[in-house]
């Protein structure tokens, strides 16, 4: 691995394929090393559009007014049942994607504009929100240990206030004592930790907040931020994910989960103290 370089770049205006193409690790790469070299490699090479993003994209777009473009499907193109099934849905939906959109059926649009009216209805999302900023910022630097590439795109960096946001949306719960356990399945830790480490690269410390919507009625929102434990967790993952990655290159080697048997324990909620004999 060749010595750090002080990479240290930002960009404003950067097309979201543009910045997809571009070299450099990102959060996303990162929790994909943690599950295996062998899943980084095949996602990097195999990445696909995927359904269930297309809401949060949607979102973005509407929020932010910057993203991919939203593309409503033709009501009339749709199979009887609401389905987009048809030959000629899936030939708009086809060329939506290829022009860089996102398509979106009618009902689904008519979602997305109440889950963007209850984002903007919440007064802490709302005042962060619309305070100057700029969105989809595409961050670019090295890792000050091993001088691996590093990117990062945030969704809404502030301008006069030190903040970065980030927009979410689940079809979970969004209770904030239910998010701890949600945001540490997908990794938020990581992606936190990573961000911040970007902010800092380009603009001095900065503090991490999500704004995460739900997508099922009411539409409910939360504005949480990782606390010092969590974010902790998240530099001692993302740490190990980089060093993994720059010796993966060093070997050019992109191993699975490992050779021989593995012996497996309980998880500690399902342990059988837990069960009442007299309920069984």
């Amino acid at each position: 691995m060749s010595a750090p370089t002080e990479l240290q770049a930002v960009e404003f205006d950067m097309d979201d394929g543009d910045y997809r193409k571009a070299p450099g690790l990102s959060s996303t790469g990162l929790k994909h090393l943690l599950d295996s070299p062998a899943r980084f490699q095949y996602e990097r090479s195999h990445r696909t559009d995927k359904k269930a993003f297309d809401i949060g994209h949607a979102v973005h777009q509407k929020v932010l007014g910057a993203g991919l473009p939203i593309a409503v499907i033709p009501a009339e193109t749709l199979a009887s049942n609401g389905a987009a099934s048809t030959k000629e849905a899936k030939a708009f939906i086809a060329e939506a994607r290829a022009e860089g959109k996102t398509p979106i059926k009618p009902d689904e649009a008519a979602v997305i504009d109440r889950m963007v009216e209850a984002v903007l209805a919440n007064d802490d999302a709302r005042v962060l929100l619309e305070a100057p900023g700029d969105s989809e910022v595409s961050l670019f630097w090295n890792d000050s240990e091993t001088g691996v590439e590093l990117k990062g795109r945030i969704d809404r960096l502030l301008a006069d206030a030190p903040f970065a946001l980030d927009l979410k949306t689940t079809g979970q719960s969004a209770k904030p004592s239910a998010l701890a356990a949600y945001g540490a399945r997908l990794g938020w830790e990581v992606q936190s930790v990573h961000y911040l480490d970007g902010v800092e690269r380009v603009r001095g410390l900065h503090r991490f907040i999500h704004v995460v919507v739900e997508t099922a009625p009411p539409h409910l929102v939360a504005v949480v931020e990782l606390d010092a434990d969590f974010l902790s967790i998240g530099e001692t993952r993302r740490r190990a994910a980089i060093d993994l990655y720059a010796r993966c290159v060093e070997r050019d080697e992109w191993p699975g989960y490992g050779e021989g048997v593995h012996r497996l324990a309980p998880p500690r909620w399902h342990r059988a103290n837990d069960i009442d004999p007299e309920e069984s």
